[in-house]
């Protein structure tokens, strides 16, 4: 049971669903992972498995472990790490492209492994990290980009109550969500 695994953690808690853990990654966690080191799986409390890290979370982790190095309260901010509690097991990430700006604004992006996609995980996932998100003070709004024929993902953001706003000049969807009241 995942309730009987340890993990090493300092900083924001991690978030508990009903089948996920999900897990800000500290500065050491996010060191372990750019050198490929085992040790990750000791921090996250949950096995690595083939194909992640992606290649695109490894080419993002140089910048992640530069702001954390500079601002530790970037935590929280940044990486979090996807555990299917029932099986300890590293299934994707999520998070935010940084601190909210001046207006209260945060960015979301998700990835889920392609085995364990279409199971409700990104929903669940990016439903109770935006909840997190619209409950600090700080932020007043989350936002979101996707590919236009991107079925999954258009899915995903209208589950969690996102509202597209339009498009950039890339062509991306973006999207938005507003804390209420």
């Amino acid at each position: 049971m995942a309730a009987s695994r340890a993990f090493i953690h300092v900083g924001p808690s991690p978030l508990i669903t009903s089948r996920l853990i999900l897990l800000p990654c500290s500065l050491t966690a996010a060191m372990a992972l750019w050198g490929c080191s085992r040790q990750a799986e000791r921090l996250f409390g949950a096995r690595l498995p083939d194909g992640w890290p992606t290649p695109d979370l490894r080419e993002f982790l140089p910048e992640y472990i530069h702001k954390l190095q500079a601002d530790s309260s970037m935590m929280g901010w940044g990486i979090w790490i996807m555990i299917r509690a029932s099986d300890p097991v590293v299934i994707g990430d999520i998070g935010f492209k940084g601190k909210p700006d001046s207006q209260g604004m945060v960015d979301i992006g998700y990835g889920v492994l392609s085995h364990f996609q279409q199971q409700g995980y990104a929903t669940e996932a990016a439903e109770t990290l935006v909840e997190w998100a619209l409950a600090q003070p700080d932020v007043r709004r989350v936002i979101a980009e996707c590919l236009p024929h991107n079925l999954a993902s258009i899915r995903v953001l209208e589950k969690i109550g996102m509202h597209r706003t339009g498009h950039t000049q890339d062509g991306l969807l973006t999207w938005e969500r507003r804390r209420v009241g």
